[in-house]
């Protein structure tokens, strides 16, 4: 592979393992195509990127995200192909927050089990960009944590059986463990069960990455108590605590990552304060190394 070009800002790492704060970018100019191509080649090596004191408009922020590619649109209803931005938020809208046993709040507390967005869907995402508008006076923090250097860090003999096997994924499973009644709503059964490839190579830097979530409800060739088990094993031998970036929000802050190469959760904050971020989910395309993911297709 040829070296990378000098990037055209300065960055600074988040986290040992992964992870850059970009310093001195105006994410409302990452449309210019030197910048654009600075950030993403950084998304393809560090996996999370870190932009501070941004302030996105929603037009401002869907223009970034198309950058990256196609805007995800979960509805399966509406067909409008209009591109919209997805609250994470306890607000009501008429200046309250809502009450601990809505269904809304319960998938809030659903995110924060380990996961990797839209990996339940026919397409899955390629990046997240999320972005903090309204915070809480003590935790709702997000977690991420490399699956990069996660995989990296399994046994040879592991990894060589990870690359021959797949996940299966569905919405509701994880939304089950939260709360039966959440896992019934339409929005969460609405998809057909999806099965993906264990690993994720990166066609851009040809490093490999697990590629799991809590979404995961069975394994290729394995009993499912056997499969659960073995899920869960790897979850947590990705996100030891000394791999995990914490990231504590601020107003402004807007974070991208790769959903190919990290998990991520929420985390409690109380309830009775507001906290609202606003994201978009950019789905993958061939060139992302979706094709290698299909299990039966060479990779």
């Amino acid at each position: 592979m040829s070296e990378p070009a000098p990037l055209a800002f300065q960055t600074t790492p988040v986290h040992p393992l992964f992870g850059v704060e970009v310093l001195g970018c105006d994410l409302r100019r990452a449309g210019e195509p030197d910048l654009y191509a600075a950030i993403r080649q950084a998304f393809e090596v560090s996996s999370l990127l870190l932009f501070r004191d941004q302030h996105l408009n929603d037009e401002d922020h869907l223009a970034f995200a198309k950058l990256f590619g196609p805007i995800e649109d979960r509805s399966n209803i509406r067909m409008d192909g209009a591109a919209r931005i997805s609250g994470v938020s306890n607000e009501t809208g008429d200046g309250g927050v809502m009450d601990e046993a809505n269904l809304r709040l319960l998938d809030l507390q659903a995110n924060m089990l380990w996961h990797t967005d839209s990996t339940f869907l026919p397409v899955p995402a390629l990046a997240n960009i999320l972005q903090a508008r309204v915070v809480p006076s003590e935790g709702g923090a997000t977690e991420f944590a490399s699956t990069r250097a996660g995989f990296n860090g399994l046994a040879p003999e592991l990894q060589e059986r990870l690359r021959s096997l797949s996940f299966h994924h569905r919405y509701s499973h994880s939304r089950a463990r939260v709360d039966p009644e959440l896992a019934k709503l339409k929005r969460f059964t609405m998809w057909p069960d999806t099965e993906w490839r264990a690993v994720w190579a990166n066609p851009v830097t040809g490093e490999e990455a697990l590629y799991i979530a809590s979404h995961v409800f069975a394994v290729s060739g394995m009993q499912a108590e056997e499969g659960a088990a073995l899920v869960d094993e790897l979850i947590a031998a990705m996100t030891q605590p000394a791999a995990v970036y914490v990231h504590q929000w601020q107003p402004g802050d807007v974070l991208v990552w790769d959903e190919r190469a990290v998990l991520h959760r929420g985390t409690p904050w109380p309830y009775e304060q507001p906290r609202t971020l606003v994201s978009v989910c950019v789905s993958a395309g061939e060139g992302d190394g979706l094709i290698t993911m299909r299990p039966g297709l060479a990779a």
